[in-house]
């Protein structure tokens, strides 16, 4: 077992592999899942390695990122599916094995126009370069009895779990849907969940530093893209899709960003001014930064802040292309920061994700309950030193990708409790009141609000000594 272990592995990540070896849309899925599934690492940083490879044909490039965003997606279903057409031994067979099946049945399952046969031939020709003919005929007798059994398929009977049904029929883990089941309730939770379980477009942020709403506008008429206005934000427009965006003239010239409306909703509660001092204290990837920069007009000071010199790259290219040049970028653990005061500070936190899944399909399967807890720790450690270095009468905007509560509103009533030179502003002075709880703070959600989950409090520190 494990020099089969090792073989598999050395296929995977050996820069030196046979072109073959995982070759076509197909093939490369399986490798991007196989890592998801044995590593840390994250699906969208494996897909963006392979979309860089010039080689890579557009209609390939398309059907890639659909088919590892679907398997991730229904991999819950997927799963129960397979390991019932396997006698309960799924689990157990070997990664190349696991995730060639996935692959075909998601496509059996979910994509109308893959020929279910393409997809069957497929893997099994993958597995039989892959691990050879026994292994291949495993895969062909699953993959066929499922296609003459498509009708028959059954899934856990909601009247005797209803949990377990909603975990494999909405694909989501079982903790997730207990803890979602006592706060929401049925009928809201399969809302949710089939919201996460859609493909999101894209929303686009014009940069009102380079042109008008009106003068954007007419460009993108011209390219006839078809897109609609947001809902919360007057300069932020949604767009099905745009093939090969990095590449576009008005891309380059930095004329939008793409960014959900969730992540723009606690910039706009911090409502930054020109000439004043911002510190971002999670700045990375740079959304938010260049968003604040933005309505500062390029006046002021923006201190942006990340642990990794490599992450802020990231920020000073954003930078230079929307040209923002009142950033400064600082490599340090927010948690510990020593700078002078700011007028305004963002704490944009590390969280669980969990307001991402439609985006981020595989946070689903990497999170576990307990990791919530150990994040709050962290989270409480960096609003606690974002208060030292707020100036007396100062803002301090909190915020989460997350929905949690443990993480959000409950984390400020705690830091509120032990901060008593600090008061709760009401959110919905800044930004739309649909998004805005009864306590006055933003809270969205995908199946109400068709963003992206999030969170956002502003806090006022007190003038006084």
């Amino acid at each position: 077992m494990n020099s089969e272990t090792s073989e598999v592995k050395s296929q995977e990540i050996t820069p030196n592999d046979k072109p073959t070896l995982y070759a076509g849309p197909r093939g490369t899925a399986v490798k991007i899942l196989n890592r998801v599934e044995r590593t840390d690492s994250y699906l969208d940083k494996l897909l963006d390695a392979e979309l860089k490879l010039k080689d890579v044909a557009d209609i390939d490039r398309s059907l890639l990122a659909e088919i590892v965003h679907g398997v991730m997606r229904w991999q819950g279903r997927l799963d129960w599916v397979l390991n019932g057409f396997t006698h309960g031994n799924f689990s157990k067979s070997e990664v190349n094995v696991r995730n060639a099946l996935r692959v075909a049945l998601y496509q059996i399952l979910f994509l109308t126009h893959v020929p279910q046969y393409a997809a069957v031939n497929e893997a099994v020709e993958f597995i039989e370069r892959i691990r050879g003919d026994k292994f291949a005929g495993f895969v062909n007798a699953v993959l066929r009895n499922i296609l003459r059994n498509l009708d028959g398929i059954h899934y856990p009977n909601p009247d005797e779990d209803l949990v377990q049904y909603i975990a494999v029929y909405y694909s989501h883990p079982v903790w997730m849907v207990k803890r979602w089941l006592e706060r929401f309730g049925r009928e809201d939770v399969e809302k949710f969940l089939t919201a996460n379980n859609e493909v999101p477009g894209l929303t686009l942020r014009i940069n009102k530093l380079k042109i008008t709403p009106p003068e954007f506008l007419a460009l993108i008429e011209k390219q006839n893209v078809q897109f609609q206005g947001s809902s919360f934000i007057d300069y932020f427009i949604k767009v099905k899709s745009l093939s090969g965006i990095s590449q576009m003239n008005i891309f380059q010239q930095g004329f939008f960003t793409i960014q959900d409306e969730s992540a723009a909703l606690p910039v706009l509660l911090l409502d930054p001014k020109p000439g004043e001092r911002v510190i971002d204290m999670c700045a990375a990837p740079g959304g938010k930064t260049t968003f604040i920069a933005e309505l500062m007009q390029n006046q002021g000071e923006i201190l942006a802040v990340d642990k990794y010199e490599s992450k802020l790259n990231l920020i000073k290219i954003s930078c230079e292309r929307l040209g923002i040049n009142n950033v400064r970028m600082i490599a340090a653990d927010s948690s510990e920061l020593d700078v002078s005061q700011a007028d305004k500070i963002l704490v944009d936190a590390p969280c669980s994700g969990l307001g991402t899944l439609r985006k981020k399909p595989d946070i689903k399967w990497k999170r576990e309950p307990e990791d919530i807890f150990h994040l709050t720790k962290h989270q409480m450690g960096l609003l606690g030193n974002a208060a030292k270095l707020l100036k007396p009468g100062g803002v301090l905007v909190y915020s989460t990708c997350t929905t949690e509560p443990e993480e959000n509103d409950q984390l400020i009533k705690s830091f509120l409790e032990k901060h008593t030179d600090f008061t709760l502003d009401d959110a919905s002075k800044f930004v739309n009141k649909s998004v805005v709880s009864v306590e006055g703070m933003i809270e969205t959600f995908p199946h109400r609000h068709h963003v992206d989950g999030s969170f956002a409090a502003r806090l006022i520190k007190s003038t006084s000594i």
